[in-house]
């Protein structure tokens, strides 16, 4: 009796336990050694399905139908991999052991070679080692932007209208958002290869985290700002626009002041028939304009044609080091930096395979401002570029691109007096009518952030990409704060925690 309970209690933890990772599995990767959480590692279950953990070292990985029978493969350049069964895996935080090796103290081949004799090597091999095939690429997709407005400074000179006073253009600058944040979450099948022309799309799911009030207030100050022009400006005038020794002139009948109060009927039907079509054409629209942004991402994979990443295509502008020697499961790998010589742009880190000298991991920054122009009180710079780019090798020993993250970002600024002058022909006595002069110091940087998770690569024939044909129906989900049972039940990549914590203002 004794026995026969015993195994009833065996029994029910192992169907909780079944329970438990019969949905999803939830961990942290971290160092061994030094507890710290260990960004883009390749978790995979079985050979079936993967993710790479976030910047934080963060997965959550759908297992849905596994069984005991399923393993969890863990890898990461530099460290122990772990291959155990997944009902071993009971705890939020997975450690892996770094694993390090003397370079000096390992014989790869029969031949030392040197980095320069590496990137030559790998030069001569990008053609054999990257697919370029054909493929159905099931990935997510996220966009981040960021927008700060670091400067809001102003001087108010002059003005002739009443309304159009320091206390409205303060009031104005107060309602706009100082700091604002969007991001897009799609995943896709894509159909075809890196080739922008050779790419078809179809959308499984998508969502918008974004602030849809701060949209309504600036759009509330416009039509108050639009309503004091009205009331002010006489018909028949136009607009002089000078900052600087620069003008420009605008009718006002261009802006839409003058037209009639009272619409009839018809015209406002028609009106609403024409929102309609524009907000139909936008959703039609939403995932031609994911995968021309996907398309111009995998133009700038440093094997590509077009890439402006030349590191490879470009060698001689750069300076490499071989500074390390590990392994990424069994495989051994080169670790090489890479820095200008020539005045080239970057700097970063290459992982080559030791066996077929493919690059299997790349990790880049800008050292310096990729544009730079400073022209009567206008600047604007792009002084953020960087990224990582990991491929993994299929069944053809060939490699697919299995993570990118890129990240860019721009300061701009304005500083120059700003008139604008409203004149009037027709009216008698002196032309200028009305003015408003105000002293511009204003600055603002944007950041865009990519990232790109290809789950699976399946080979597909030309018959079968011509044959697809793109019928995109999902529009995406517009989320006010951050939904984590949104992608419940799907493999994405986590988020960090700057988009668990978004929340619109009320």
């Amino acid at each position: 009796m004794h026995s026969i309970k015993s195994l009833l209690i065996f029994i029910f933890i192992l169907l909780i336990k079944g329970n438990c990772y019969s949905q999803e599995l939830n961990s942290t990767i971290k160092d061994a050694k030094t507890k710290e959480a260990i960004p883009y590692v390749t978790v995979i279950l079985s050979n079936k399905k993967g993710i790479i953990t976030n910047e934080e070292g963060h997965f959550s990985l759908s297992i849905d139908n596994s069984t005991e029978k399923d393993s969890l493969f863990i890898s990461c350049i530099g460290y122990e991999s772990i291959n155990k069964p997944i009902l071993e895996f009971n705890d939020s935080i997975i450690y892996l052991a770094p694993k390090t090796i003397e370079l000096n103290e390992v014989l790869v081949s029969n031949k030392n070679y040197t980095a320069k004799e590496i990137i030559n090597l790998v030069k001569d091999s990008l053609n054999t080692n990257y697919s370029k095939t054909l493929t159905k690429k099931k990935l997510f997709f996220r966009e981040s932007y960021h927008q700060n407005l670091d400067k809001t400074n102003y001087t108010f000179m002059k003005s002739t209208i009443k309304e159009l006073n320091k206390n409205f253009l303060d009031n104005v600058l107060n309602n706009i958002p100082k700091k604002s944040s969007s991001y897009t979450e799609i995943l896709c099948d894509l159909y075809g290869n890196y080739n922008k022309e050779e790419q078809k799309i179809n959308t499984l799911k998508a969502c918008r985290l974004y602030d849809k009030n701060s949209d309504l207030d600036i759009s509330k100050l416009e039509e108050k700002f639009n309503d004091i022009i009205k009331k002010n400006v006489k018909p028949n005038s136009y607009f002089k626009i000078k900052s600087g020794i620069f003008g420009t002139k605008i009718d006002a009948k261009e802006m839409g002041l003058f037209e009639e109060a009272k619409k009839d009927s018809a015209t406002i039907k028609k009106e609403i028939e024409k929102r309609k079509k524009q907000e139909e054409l936008k959703k039609a629209n939403f995932s031609l304009w994911k995968r021309k942004s996907i398309a111009r991402l995998f133009e700038h994979l440093f094997f590509m044609n077009k890439t402006n990443l030349n590191i490879i295509t470009k060698s001689n502008r750069y300076e490499f080091e071989l500074k390390d020697f590990t392994f990424l499961g069994n495989a051994p790998v080169y670790i090489l930096s890479f820095k200008p010589k020539r005045g080239a742009d970057y700097k970063g880190i290459l992982y080559v395979n030791a066996d077929d000298f493919a690059i299997i991991r790349l990790d880049y920054e800008n050292v310096k401002n990729l544009k730079s122009i400073k022209l009567l009180g206008i600047s604007y710079q792009e002084h953020i570029a960087r990224g990582k780019m990991i491929f993994s090798k299929n069944e053809e020993n060939k490699y697919d691109l299995r993570f990118y993250e890129k990240e860019t970002g721009s300061r701009s600024g304005i500083r120059r007096p700003l008139k604008i002058i409203e004149k009037n022909k027709i009216v008698k006595g002196k032309n200028k009518q009305n003015e408003l002069y105000v002293k511009l110091d204003m600055a603002m940087t944007s950041i865009n952030k990519y990232e790109i998770v290809v789950f699976d690569t399946e080979k597909i024939t030309k018959t079968q990409f011509d044959n697809y044909k793109e019928n995109n129906k999902i529009i995406p989900t517009h989320l006010n704060k951050y939904d984590p049972e949104f992608w419940k039940g799907y493999s994405i990549i986590e988020p960090n925690q700057a988009i668990k914590e978004f929340t619109a203002q009320e």
